[in-house]
């Protein structure tokens, strides 16, 4: 029977729901096309244009993509699960681990785009580092791919003052990287502070994460801070929503 609430739903949302219901049921697996525009019309009574909304909303929500000229498949992705307070622990860093295995297990993640570059800090990043607009810094942008897939694009900026002539203004930053690097120059890290969004991509971002049209990124601003208060990183992060979840362990 249904209910009167679902009965108020636009009918591309109840498409979309049984839909969605379907893929959380087992019903249709990763990699299943799911039925097309002419099949929901037929199943439903609906016009192609209310079809289209209902495969729409799931592509929006990350659970399926369009695959041009084939149809719309259920994503065989899975998500990464990001541990927020394992990955930045010093005994992940500073035993020489990348603070991404916390992340990856067993899954292969690649950076397969570095930009390492010096240039004067903007209004944002000066007030992050707590120094003047202008202040020279030391800027790291990486693209991490997982299982094939652009999931992150990040970007570092330092002060100059602290790595200049270290191997965190090369490519390959060494075991453990920056946090590690910085703690060997007498500037580890011993804070951290995150802050999250959620927001619509600019086309550069989505080009550089090849996203579907309608997906949403979340951005992180992970600044990090020395023994004696100082900002020695900050570290701006835009993540694909859909190829994420934040996992955040703690005790009361």
């Amino acid at each position: 029977m249904t209910s009167q609430g679902s009965a108020r739903q636009p009918k591309y949302q109840r498409i979309a729901d049984a839909l969605r219901t379907a893929i959380q049921s087992g019903e249709y697996g990763p990699g299943d096309r799911l039925p097309g525009e002419n099949d929901l019309m037929a199943t439903y009574d609906v016009a192609r244009m209310t079809a289209r909304q209902a495969l729409g909303v799931l592509q929006n929500e990350g659970l399926v993509e369009a695959r041009k000229g084939a149809g719309v498949f259920v994503r065989a992705f899975r998500p990464l699960r990001r541990r927020g307070l394992q990955r930045l622990a010093q005994e992940q860093w500073g035993s020489g681990r990348s603070i991404w295995s916390a992340d990856t297990e067993d899954r292969e993640l690649v950076v397969d785009q570095i930009e390492v570059r010096e240039e004067e800090a903007n209004n944002r990043v000066a007030g992050a580092l707590g120094v003047a607009p202008g202040t020279p810094v030391w800027v790291r942008g990486r693209r991490f791919v997982l299982d094939g897939k652009p999931v992150l694009f990040a970007t570092s900026h330092l002060p100059s003052d602290v790595v200049a002539d270290s191997a965190i203004t090369q490519h390959d930053s060494g075991p453990g990287g920056t946090y590690a690097r910085l703690a060997e120059l007498g500037h580890k890290p011993v804070h951290f502070r995150e802050e999250i969004r959620s927001r619509m991509p600019s086309a550069v971002e989505a080009e550089r994460l090849s996203l579907s049209m309608g997906t949403p990124v979340i951005q992180i601003v992970r600044t990090a801070f020395a023994e004696d208060g100082r900002a020695v990183e900050v570290n701006e992060m835009t993540l694909d929503s859909a190829s994420y979840v934040l996992e955040y362990d703690f005790d009361a």
